[in-house]
């Protein structure tokens, strides 16, 4: 993540009251972030496809006669008043939190995402929120069957600085997505390996972007990367872009955006790969003590710094 004053990862408390809280989102050198079209390795946007958007219940309508789900979005740059060549300006925001499908009927996302039982229940978790064909705008539906309910809070924990993680059980199975594997290494993974992350930066449709790596394994339950990341990342799916594997869920970081006085607007926070305090990403051994062994990954030929593979379709996946 890369930012420095208020919008790249957490879009501070506009989208949703968890933003006011914790903070994960900036930009860490380049910009790496793409939309769904960029990616040209179609398996790994399949693993794409099993991450989920969340949108507060009130803002998806479904149409029981046309069985379309309406999502209530709004303008990405009004909100944020971005400057100009910020980029996805143009697009829309509508999730407050991330998320992954770990099991056929469970979801992975952060603890403060989903506080509590009710606001489990008044969570829709939406599937297909994002922009797959170039030229293609914010998705205003989905359809009806890509949008699933809480049934039950399954456990979730949020210890200040520490451990941030919820597992949700869905109202039903979910059909034609795949679950994501997640790491049994039981612990944390090694500085420097190489990581994607795939969710909803600022509550856009999905992004997923390369270029970062582990900074700080040191600490309990958590470590430290250089993601670029925003607000509506909280909850995401930080995976080893060795392995295709589900190494933690980002869940705070860097100030998001920066105000440009001379521009009279906002921009991303921008610092060095190595600056900044780095985003943290909860380490899923508790978790995944609660997630059946199921699931896909990925595994790149050359995952080099800059993720390029990611573009060029080099990736193998087993």
């Amino acid at each position: 993540m890369r930012s420095v004053l208020i919008p790249a990862v957490l879009l501070t408390s506009l989208l949703s009251p968890v933003f006011g809280q914790v903070h994960p989102d900036v930009i860490y050198g380049d910009d790496d972030r793409l939309d769904l079209y960029q990616v040209q390795n179609e398996k790994l946007k399949k693993m794409a496809e099993s991450t989920v958007a969340l949108f507060q219940g009130g803002d998806v309508n479904v149409d029981a006669q046309t069985q379309v789900a309406r999502l209530t979005t709004e303008s990405y740059g009004s909100a944020y008043n971005l400057c100009p060549d910020e980029p996805f300006r143009d697009q829309n925001s509508g999730a407050f939190c991330s998320g992954s499908l770990v099991a056929s009927d469970m979801i992975m996302t952060a603890g403060h995402c989903v506080k509590s039982d009710d606001a489990c229940k008044n969570t829709k978790f939406v599937f297909g929120f994002g922009i797959g064909q170039a030229g293609g705008g914010t998705p205003s539906s989905v359809p009806a069957a890509e949008v699933y309910g809480c049934a039950a809070l399954i456990g979730r924990e949020q210890i200040g600085t520490g451990q941030d993680w919820a597992l949700v059980r869905l109202d039903r199975a979910v059909a034609n997505h795949a679950p994501l594997k997640i790491s049994r290494r039981g612990g944390n993974p090694p500085n420097g390996t190489p990581l994607v992350v795939i969710g909803h930066p600022a509550g856009l449709p999905t992004k997923v972007a390369g270029g970062a790596s582990v900074r700080d394994a040191g600490k309990t339950g958590y470590f430290v990367a250089n993601l670029d990341t925003y607000g509506g990342n909280s909850g995401s799916a930080v995976f080893n872009a060795v392995t295709g594997e589900i190494e933690g869920i980002l869940v705070r970081g860097e100030t998001d955006y920066v105000y440009d006085s001379a521009a009279g607007c906002r921009r991303s926070n921008k610092v060095p790969a190595d600056g900044g305090r780095g985003e943290d990403v909860t380490t899923v051994g508790i978790p995944g003590q609660q997630i059946p062994k199921e699931g896909v990954a990925m595994t790149l030929e050359k995952p080099g710094p800059a993720m390029s593979s990611l573009q060029t379709g080099t990736a193998q996946f087993d």
